[in-house]
């Protein structure tokens, strides 16, 4: 009676996997998305994905609530310090904890800084890269997956990280 519960838990597992394929897919949709918008310095696009009640930490450790906030302050800095930047992204990892809520692990590098250089306490690599580890927590409303957590972290220089492809 045993082969039971391990048929069930086996089905079950293919049935999850089939469910994550669309939704992974959307996930890495919103990703690019967002790799685009930085490139194009639109924080319009680059906000679009982040929920009204969302929390945002970036890279100075600075705090923010809310859509308007997260909006907001990537309207001053692709309008300042990131002007021009280049943004590149490669998944970590992402992991559904449940059907509608997905923790996705990416490694960030930011390049084209203007002449003012990278951000105050940021690190820039020897290819001049700013590197950082963004957590975006996504959660899954109808169909459309929202950004309730996005926190942003640089890579410190003694911290030893893989290399982006």
């Amino acid at each position: 009676m045993k082969i039971v519960p391990v048929l069930t838990f086996l089905l079950f597992s293919m049935l999850s996997a089939a469910q994550s394929k669309p939704d992974e897919s959307a996930i890495r949709n919103i990703l690019q998305e967002e790799v685009t918008a930085w490139n194009n310095g639109d924080a319009q696009t680059y906000s679009r994905r982040f929920a009204d009640t969302g929390t945002f930490t970036n890279i100075l450790g600075m705090f923010f609530t809310g859509h308007k906030a997260f909006l907001d302050r990537h309207q001053e800095i692709f309008k300042g310090m990131f002007q021009g930047t280049v943004l590149q992204q490669e998944i970590a990892s992402i992991q559904f904890i449940h059907s509608d809520v997905a923790i996705v692990e990416t490694i960030t590098w930011v390049s084209g800084f203007p002449k003012s250089g990278p951000p105050p306490g940021t690190h820039v690599d020897s290819k001049g890269r700013l590197r950082t580890r963004l957590l975006q927590v996504m959660e899954k409303h109808g169909q459309q997956w929202k950004i309730q957590t996005y926190h942003n972290v640089d890579i410190k220089p003694q911290v030893t990280a893989p290399e982006p492809h």
